[in-house]
């Protein structure tokens, strides 16, 4: 249970402490205040096992080290915290503690930018595909944190934990509304697809902490499922490549900071 080991206090922080899940700390961009939670160094089987309900091909398993710990949201980034920090409006759905969305990698990465520049001692990015992952397992190594799926289309084991097709109203729905996850992280199955930092690439094996880079203009990964999607595609391996220039109404962003290796 890596995610239970103790950070440094941040000098970002405007308040910290730990509960039953993990470390957590809060910065603030005017008066809209943001968790991260802490993820302890660690490793951890990535992809989805041959026979896991859903799985596609480009889902190889592998053995992954996360040399370094690093923050991660606790939730996506909201509406609220889009607003305070780049002053315009982006969702096609709107409400304070909804996702932010119709959002392309590049606005995600120039959100961190302008929020690095307002908080000293930010260093806000996206997350790694494996920093992602590993997070959103959460020490389980089933399809979902709450167990595996017992449908393609609807599951059971959905309920309570992830907005998907069955039960969102086609809609996306404010965040931490649902259960979170044993390290308690909120959303990282359903509501909004996720941006990572990663380009998009076949697994190539075991990793010690992976980041593929890539130009300008190369595919990037997201992850999570969203409001849209079926239940196969709420799994922890499920995972996703658009250009960077592409944008939905279910596609957001969760930043992470902490790790030094960053693009």
């Amino acid at each position: 249970m890596g995610a239970l080991s103790d950070p440094p206090l941040p000098p970002w922080a405007l308040r910290s402490g730990r509960d039953g899940c993990s470390p957590w700390a809060v910065f603030a961009v005017g008066s809209v205040e943001h968790r991260l939670r802490w993820v302890a160094p660690g490793s951890f089987t990535m992809g989805s096992p041959i026979g896991e309900l859903g799985r596609f091909e480009h889902e190889a398993q592998h053995h992954v080290v996360l040399t370094q710990g690093y923050w991660l949201g606790e939730t996506p980034v909201t509406q609220d915290l889009w607003r305070a920090v780049m002053g315009t409006e982006r969702a096609g759905f709107r409400g304070d503690r909804r996702p932010v969305e119709c959002v392309r990698w590049h606005d995600a990465m120039a959100f961190c930018a302008a929020a690095n520049v307002r908080v000293p001692g930010l260093a806000l990015t996206l997350p790694t595909e494996a920093e992602w992952e590993y997070a959103c397992r959460a020490g389980t190594s089933t399809a979902t944190w709450n167990g595996d799926l017992s449908g393609t289309l609807v599951a059971p084991e959905l309920d309570g934990v992830a907005w998907y097709a069955e039960n969102s109203g086609d809609e996306s729905h404010p965040v931490g509304a649902l259960r979170a996850n044993p390290w308690g992280f909120h959303d990282m199955l359903g509501n909004v697809r996720e941006w990572c930092a990663d380009a998009w690439g076949e697994v190539c094996g075991d990793a010690v902490d992976p980041l593929r880079r890539g130009d300008e203009g190369a595919p990037r990964v997201m992850r999570g499922g969203s409001w849209y999607d079926r239940a196969s595609a709420q799994r922890a391996a499920s995972r996703y490549a658009e250009p960077p220039g592409y944008r939905h109404d279910d596609v957001g962003f969760r930043v992470a900071l902490g790790r030094a290796a960053r693009p």
